[in-house]
């Protein structure tokens, strides 16, 4: 059987802060993912601010060290990767940001970022070669070249911006693109051509996604699979289409409810009180992290962190209301870590 393209197992990563006192902030802790390499998938990260999304998305990329498990790709742990074996690394995993202003820089044309992705990888012989290779691209993607090529990025708009991100992400032909909110920052017209040429990439060229988003409904659009995070940890995951539509973790409950309904008749329901976020801190010393804003807490959510029990075909919720259902396999992603978690750290 054929190694996975790329696996996340039981990653954790904490930071430290404080000079006199010393304070840990885990950011992840316990993750495991995996994407094999004959199913192109676009795998969504969700999740409020602060649950750990843009550290995956750091980690994956080799921006930042996990603390604990191995980042793996194509067999290889990434730790013990060689030069050259970096160099394939990075260009079979490539990204998309999120923001469309600031990644360029201010003093050279958009060429400049396409050209050295041509030089850096050598993916073409010669200039001619190159810039057919640019042009093709930048079409594919619904850009002309003509209006783009030659230009600084303060001339242009958003959204082209974005879209030569991706075109730069796509030219040295990778197999996996981590896209941190891609279309955050762009409008309505310009989200559904970046999200439709992610779909087509991975239909097209077999390009997996790991989307990482906070926007449930884009996210159920186009992705196959979906992992909702909370502080650091996996609360639900598995099809997109039962988490959505039949979510069984009440943090997943929560945040499909508050999607806004294009119906002026239909109210939001009442209004969510939260505690203060000190407090919600403190409660992830141990226990479950969810348990000082879960209506169904138990003293057995406040002592122990719950695995992920399997509550449905492909679907998994880290909530001990599934307690009598059997636990995900270990090494599952949101497995239990064995140990009280200290403050958790923005993402």
């Amino acid at each position: 059987m054929a190694a996975p393209v790329l696996e996340v197992r039981n990653v954790g990563k904490v930071f430290s802060r404080g000079l006199i006192k010393k304070e840990e902030l885990v950011a992840l802790d316990d993750f495991s993912l995996r994407i094999e390499p004959d199913r192109p998938t676009i795998t969504a990260i969700a999740g409020e601010s602060g649950s750990g999304k843009t550290t995956l998305a750091l980690l994956v990329l080799g921006l930042v060290t996990p603390s604990s498990g191995q980042i793996v790709y194509q067999g290889r742990d990434t730790a013990a990767m060689s030069a050259r074996e970096w160099t394939t690394f990075r260009r079979e995993v490539q990204a998309i940001f999120q923001d469309p202003f600031e990644v360029f820089n201010p003093f050279y044309r958009i060429d400049h970022v396409l050209e050295t992705v041509i030089r850096k990888f050598k993916l073409a012989g010669d200039r001619r070669e190159g810039d057919r290779l640019i042009r093709e691209t930048l079409s594919s993607l619904g850009l002309k070249p003509d209006e783009v090529l030659g230009r600084f990025p303060h001339q242009l708009s958003g959204g082209q911006r974005q879209r030569i991100m991706v075109a730069r992400a796509v030219l040295p032909d990778p197999k996996v693109i981590v896209a941190d909110e891609p279309v955050s920052m762009v409008d309505a017209s310009l989200r559904a051509l970046i999200l439709d040429n992610m779909l087509r990439l991975k239909r097209e060229r077999g390009i997996s996604f790991l989307y990482i988003t906070h926007d449930l409904s884009t996210a159920y659009q186009i992705s196959d699979d979906i992992y909702v995070m909370y502080l650091g940890g996996v609360a639900e995951h598995g099809d997109v289409a039962r988490v959505i539509e039949h979510p069984r973790h009440p943090y997943t409950k929560l945040l499909v409810e508050s999607v806004p309904i294009p119906d002026p008749a239909a109210g939001w329901g009442e209004n969510v009180e939260l505690p203060p976020e000190d407090e919600v801190r403190q409660q992830t010393r141990g226990g479950c992290r969810f348990a000082r804003r879960c209506p169904h807490v138990m003293d057995i959510c406040r002592e122990n962190p719950p695995p992920l029990y399997e509550v449905g075909p492909n679907q998994y919720a880290s909530c001990f209301l599934y307690r009598d259902q059997p636990v995900k396999a270990a090494g599952g992603a949101g497995a239990p870590a064995g140990r009280p978690l200290p403050v958790v750290a923005p993402s």
